[in-house]
């Protein structure tokens, strides 16, 4: 199993009893499951068997679905012959009283109401069956193109990956020589101040202990790799997908800007901003993952 995309398109086609269904279904990103419906009048009736098929299909984004139902030259059931007559004598009225050029096509005759007598409620099972089997067709066609852009989307975030574990080595040198500088910062301070001390002083050594403690980043370095070694399992298909992903990444974040106010030093920050820069980019990639 792999990671798939929240954006892609997809269309399918079903005919019976000389009509043909036309599905296309789009989705763009989103934090939850939205599905927004386009369906001829006397396919209305069918919007919440359609929906429940949608969503078996999908867990997250703004899905957009449209159906539409054109004649393939057979015998129409239940044409209303004294409705098209009428609306095309209309348009041609109208044409003329207003000067507009042009005629109704087939396509157009046949999605306008009334020109079926079906009542809408009343739709017959090869219909139904049709109009479920379009949209599977779309469905699979939009899964396809959002799993080959997931595909590409994990190769760019294992590269991103890859370079943040890279900054997390190119910390360790500079970490291991905080709690040094930390002790030597207090030294310093207390010498500026004229505070005279003394070094060998149990209790100072205590209270100097305790505040380069403070500034010891093992916990979060430790912590990284954790959010590394999970972040690759998501990415390799494991269950949880954006969500999950979404929320390792503000983690590194908060482990990374507690190292950085812990280190202080200029090599550490440099490398912290550039740390926060790549995740900020991997957090714009993700939320466009399922």
């Amino acid at each position: 199993m792999s990671i798939t995309s929240m954006t892609g398109f997809g269309s399918g086609r079903a005919e019976v009893n000389g009509f043909s269904v036309y599905a296309e279904i789009s989705t763009v990103n989103r934090k939850q499951l939205e599905i927004r419906f386009s369906l001829p009048r006397d396919l209305s009736a069918l919007e919440n068997d359609l929906r429940k098929q949608v969503q078996s299909s999908l867990s997250r984004g703004m899905v957009s679905v449209r159906l539409s139902k054109s004649s393939t030259g057979g015998e129409a059931s239940g044409l209303n012959r004294d409705r098209v007559a009428a609306l095309i004598a209309a348009a041609r009225q109208l044409g003329k009283e207003f000067n507009i050029n042009g005629e109704l096509t087939m396509a157009q005759i046949m999605t306008m109401p009334g020109v079926f007598d079906d009542d809408a409620s009343e739709i017959s099972d090869d219909m139904k069956c049709a109009a479920a089997t379009a949209l599977e067709n779309a469905l699979q066609a939009l899964n396809t193109m959002r799993q080959t852009e997931g595909a590409a989307l994990a190769s760019e975030l294992n590269n991103r990956l890859q370079l943040l574990e890279e900054m997390r080595q190119a910390l360790l040198p500079h970490t291991a020589a905080i709690e040094g500088q930390i002790k030597q910062r207090l030294l310093d301070k207390l010498s500026s101040a004229d505070l005279p001390v003394d070094v060998q002083d149990e209790r100072f050594l205590k209270e100097l202990l305790y505040y380069a403690d403070k500034a010891d980043v093992t916990e979060e370095l430790t912590r990284l790799d954790s959010h590394f070694a999970q972040f690759k399992k998501f990415l390799n298909g494991a269950p949880g997908g954006g969500r999950s992903m979404d929320f390792l990444i503000q983690e590194m974040f908060r482990e990374i800007t507690t190292l950085g106010n812990k280190a202080g030093s200029g090599p550490v920050a440099e490398i912290v901003v550039k740390f926060k820069t790549e995740l900020e980019k991997i957090r714009e990639q993700i939320q466009n993952i399922e």
